[in-house]
């Protein structure tokens, strides 16, 4: 095999010095030419940071929000399992609820008992038995006195009979 030589390819030899002087131009450029690197990184930079911020902005915002609402939800957790015995506290009241209004008709049973067994004295009658004056004879002032006593006495009945009727 030593008699063998090798033989001329003319392609190969083109291709080889191709690919020899892109290395070399590349290698120059790198060399002699930083300015284009950083150049590109900072055109990157420009372009990508913008978006980048905003996004990572978005992710606060969103990460606050979320961390009132867990505080929310463990708040309503607290006050649902503070009321799991309230359900006691609650058939307390709706039997206090229910002997209040028993009592309250009861009440009302005893005041209807007794205004009609008692006829109803006016309010004018009661108050004047009590008041012992003796005023001069003045008729101006017996009849404004008999008019504010009927109406002390509608309004009286008007009351009364309101409140017996709700």
């Amino acid at each position: 095999m030593s008699g063998l030589t090798p033989q001329y390819d003319p392609d190969l030899d083109a291709k080889v010095k191709k690919a020899t002087e892109r290395i070399s131009e590349n290698m120059h450029i790198v060399a002699n030419e930083p300015s284009l690197a950083f150049y590109r990184l900072q055109e990157h930079v420009r372009k990508a940071l913008p978006p980048m911020v905003e996004k990572r902005v978005d992710v606060t915002r969103l990460h606050q929000r979320l961390q009132g609402h867990c505080y929310d939800v463990e708040y309503a957790i607290s006050a649902v399992k503070s009321m799991e015995n309230a359900d006691r506290i609650f058939v307390d009241v709706q039997d206090l609820l229910r002997n209040a209004i028993f009592l309250r008709q009861q009440l009302k049973y005893e005041e209807s008992r007794r205004q009609k067994k008692e006829p109803s004295m006016s309010v004018y009658k009661r108050l004047s038995a009590h008041i012992t004056l003796d005023l001069p004879d003045l008729p101006e002032l017996s009849d404004a006195l008999r008019e504010t006593a009927s109406k002390v006495e509608s309004i009286m009945r008007h009351s009364e009979q309101s409140t017996s009727n709700s």
